[in-house]
């Protein structure tokens, strides 16, 4: 199960003005304590920044692999924030995200070819997000053939299915599981990845509602989550549902977790 941290967005409160500040020891500290929590990730995003994004995003990729020596994950539509993250990053980064919307892809192919980089693949296209399990399927063939054809290898796709929120629909959350799960058994060497929190947005107690939904996607076959690793519950919730399913051998993470005060 891949864990990205989401928490280095500046769409989040306080993250904004730790990048433009230039705020070292603040960022260094998130990036961390989401590490020590359980993040294999992190994800960095200042897409707020609009056109300082480019310097923006180089600085984070700079300021984070200074205290944590692995590859990010590099949210961003914009290719010239891309293009100058990627040309000091160590490592493959991970490109989140490119699409079937054609400019997109156009944009981004060339990034993911040039560096070497694995993708998270948002599962729609200039027809917007699909509204039917079927519908997504037929994008999702024709985004992974591409990506395939352009050289991405199965295991280096991380598609993306959209999970939208039962607030707007109840439906939404039966939809999410049941594309999870069609993807899951047409491709089974592509990853499954998704923002846990989008599926509560505008209900209470939207904790409990992700971390239900979290342990029911992984049965559907979700092998990668963007979420807060700093959540307790959330992450217990993962470690444990990972051990029922046989997807912790040995018990290994669990009983980390466990020794480590991680599960409430």
């Amino acid at each position: 199960m891949l864990i990205v941290g989401e928490k280095i967005n500046t769409a989040r409160p306080g993250i904004e003005g730790a990048v433009i500040s230039r705020n070292v020891t603040f960022i260094q500290d998130l990036a961390l304590r989401q590490k020590l929590c359980g993040a294999d990730v992190l994800d960095l995003n200042c897409t707020t920044l609009r056109h300082r994004e480019p310097d923006a995003l180089r600085w984070l990729v700079e300021t984070v692999q200074t205290v944590v020596n692995e590859p990010v994950c590099l949210d961003s539509p914009n290719p010239l924030a891309l293009e100058a993250a990627l040309r000091v990053h160590k490592g493959r980064a991970i490109i989140n995200a490119i699409s079937a919307e054609e400019s997109r892809y156009q944009m981004l192919i060339p990034l993911v070819k040039a560096y070497g980089c694995k993708v998270v693949a948002l599962c729609f296209n200039d027809g917007g997000v699909p509204n039917t399990v079927e519908e997504e399927l037929q994008v999702t063939r024709s985004l992974v053939e591409r990506l395939v054809s352009d050289g991405v290898d199965f295991e280096d796709i991380y598609l993306d299915p959209f999970i939208r929120p039962i607030g707007e629909d109840e439906h939404w959350g039966n939809f999410g599981l049941e594309i999870i799960r069609c993807i899951r058994e047409e491709f089974p060497k592509v990853h499954i990845l998704c923002g846990i929190s989008n599926i509560s947005y505008g209900m209470p107690a939207r904790s409990l509602l992700n971390r239900t939904f979290l342990t029911l996607a992984i049965y559907a076959g979700l092998d990668g989550a963007i979420l807060d690793p700093e959540n307790k519950g959330l992450m217990a919730s993962l470690r444990s549902t990972e051990t029922l399913l046989e997807k912790d051998p040995g018990f290994r993470r669990y009983l980390l977790a466990f020794r480590e005060g991680l599960l409430t």
